[in-house]
């Protein structure tokens, strides 16, 4: 995501090495020997933050005392982060590291990406200002049109369940409810207790579809499925979101626009 920010912003001024792609989780990332060179020999280094990076984030934090170093959520007003909990808050962190699911709040680090960018590339500082700009007010018409569609789910059936609790920020800015089996990260593990719970919700609700994630494994999905079938209901799996990574390069989904739409296009039509 952060990637895909500074390629709008940048343009053909900037060559962007994304260090962790599509389906990859990066709470379980661990960087390879060609991955510490490719850190050492940029002239910046941007990360998301807020310990998304899991393993990563100390030799990320390292790095910024030897070279140019850009967390892009440190931008962000702390009173709009949501707390941490389970395997997050343990290793340290205080906050929800999946903000880019409010595009509003993601809008927000825009700018210190402009400015670094013309920092480092004085003489297309106006083409940055120009470029953040228009991107900021395509994410201005992606979050209201992200707010209309949610709107539309029967508010009965407004609960998006996935694998991972991912989702808390899209769930605030939206409206809509959210559950995840697993924690924030993908450390954590779920219990049988946890899925026996969300699978009673589903039931009482009557709740059509659930989700399964790009980035993590459908075994729990799965496992909610077939617990409410042994209930009498039948709840299907409504597709596929990407959470912790976007789509893969060259398609709409490898950008951030075009994931966000296709996320909550699964979504408005699951739960219809």
């Amino acid at each position: 995501m952060v990637a895909d920010v500074i390629e709008r912003i940048g343009g053909e001024h900037v060559r962007v090495e994304v260090l962790m792609g599509p389906g990859t989780d990066p709470h379980l990332y661990k960087p390879t020997p060609s991955d510490m060179r490719a850190l050492q020999s940029a002239q910046l280094v941007v990360y998301s933050g807020l310990k998304l990076e899991g393993k990563m984030s100390e030799s990320l934090e390292n790095l910024a005392k030897s070279k140019p170093v850009l967390c892009y959520t440190d931008a962000m007003p702390r009173e709009r982060l949501l707390a941490a909990s389970g395997e997050l808050s343990k290793s340290g962190s205080q906050f929800d590291p999946h903000v880019w699911f409010d595009v509003d709040l993601w809008s927000t680090g825009i700018e210190a990406v402009r400015d670094e960018l013309q920092k480092r590339d004085p003489a297309n500082a106006q083409r940055f200002a120009a470029t953040a700009a228009a991107y900021k007010s395509i994410l201005a018409d992606l979050n209201n049109s992200v707010r209309e569609r949610i709107a539309k789910i029967p508010a009965e059936t407004r609960i998006l369940v996935t694998a991972h609790d991912a989702f808390g920020y899209f769930g605030r800015a939206y409206g809509i409810e959210v559950a995840g089996i697993q924690g924030l990260s993908t450390e954590s593990e779920a219990s049988l207790s946890d899925i026996n719970r969300i699978v009673d919700e589903l039931v009482a609700r009557k709740v059509p579809a659930v989700f399964i994630e790009t980035s993590i494994s459908p075994k729990n999905i799965e496992a909610l499925v077939q617990g409410a079938k042994s209930k009498g209901h039948n709840v299907r799996i409504g597709g596929s979101l990407f959470s912790d990574a976007m789509g893969k390069a060259g398609t709409p989904e490898g950008t951030y626009v075009g994931m966000v739409q296709h996320n909550v296009t699964q979504i408005v039509e699951g739960l219809k």
